[in-house]
């Protein structure tokens, strides 16, 4: 096939276009270069999707698939002028789409998250060329997006909600923070409790599931999240101590304490949510339609290990964007004991 990706030089984006060419696909990306492509079997279309999309003009694709549109204009321009230049559209959404939270096993089916005629025009009063940090309405302007690729081409839309994306080249940091923390081994500050389960899907499963399905014409909407109620707190930092051969000890610290210290949750203790009403099906979106389209899940082992192995070639020693700074993590423990 050939295919199109919008964006295609981070993380999931160069993930997909791996595993296309991983399957002999041919792929062009369309990006501003600012970063570097991930395979020199790549072309790459130099532009701004904002105010470039005609130098598509001209060419066919089997697929585009749309890595980079947080706004509904973006996705609405992108479609109508790859309109008839190809056969399938891929819009790679969140399952930050939902309006409620509050029950586990959130499906395909669930209510969207909305937005008010005024929180859509403060959205697209952001710069175009800045970097896009939408805050609480991220999820419902992805859900605009969804609808709009499917209004101006139906029948020919595929969308795919991923939940929490990890893995080697996350600059979020969410994985990597524990990875990175674990492999300096000592005493660790660990949220919560040890059973607690946690939910992620690493970015080349996410990657290959876009392209198998791509090959098959599918289309509809998948959540694509990891497996429910399967790996544990204890079992990913057990997983992180093994990949890093560290000494570390974990230390489980209680939520109520995280809380009346002001340890803000998923920034400072990345995977860790309270356990809130609001928030009881964040970590248990369900992805049966996925797996039943073929979605499949590397170990947890693999995860832990690449991620670990990309950490240490390539950010070690680096701030992290998440996580916990050391001197508050080690005043914290010190207080927890003390209490």
């Amino acid at each position: 096939m050939k295919l199109l990706i919008l964006g295609g030089t981070q993380f999931l984006g160069k993930y997909i276009a791996l595993a296309a060419l991983a399957r002999d696909h041919a792929v062009t990306l369309f990006n501003r270069a600012n970063h570097p492509t991930p395979h020199p079997a790549v072309e790459t279309i130099v532009g701004d999707r904002n105010m470039d999309l005609a130098k598509l003009r001209g060419r066919q694709w089997d697929a585009v698939i749309d890595t980079s549109a947080y706004l509904p204009r973006q996705a609405r321009e992108a479609a109508e002028a790859l309109s008839g230049a190809i056969d399938r559209y891929v819009f790679t959404s969140t399952e930050a789409v939902y309006a409620d939270f509050s029950q586990r096993g959130i499906d395909e089916n669930g209510p969207l998250a909305t937005l008010t005629d005024e929180q859509l025009e403060s959205a697209n009063n952001i710069g175009t060329n800045e970097p896009i940090k939408l805050g609480q309405l991220y999820g419902p302007l992805k859900a605009l997006c969804e609808r709009t690729v499917q209004e101006v081409l139906p029948d020919r839309t595929l969308v795919i909600r991923p939940g929490l994306i990890v893995g080697p080249d996350d600059y979020t940091d969410r994985l990597t923070y524990w990875v990175a923390r674990v492999a300096q081994g000592g005493e660790v500050l660990a949220p919560g409790g040890p059973d607690r389960f946690v939910q992620f899907i690493d970015v080349r499963d996410v990657a290959e599931f876009i392209v198998r399905m791509i090959e098959r014409s599918e289309t509809g909407i998948f959540n694509a999240s990891g497996p429910t109620s399967t790996w544990t707190m204890s079992q990913v930092l057990d997983a992180c101590r093994t990949a890093s051969g560290s000494d570390a000890s974990f230390t489980w610290v209680d939520e109520k304490f995280l809380l009346q210290e002001a340890v803000a949750p998923w920034s400072e203790m990345p995977l860790w949510l309270p356990d809130a009403p609001d928030y009881k099906g964040f970590l248990f979106f369900n992805s049966d339609k996925a797996v039943r389209a073929g979605l499949q899940y590397r170990p947890l082992h693999e995860t832990i290990g690449d991620t670990f192995a990309w950490y240490r070639a390539n950010r070690s020693g680096e701030k992290l964007r998440a996580g916990i700074d050391a001197k508050r993590e080690r005043d914290l423990l010190r207080k927890w004991h003390e209490q």
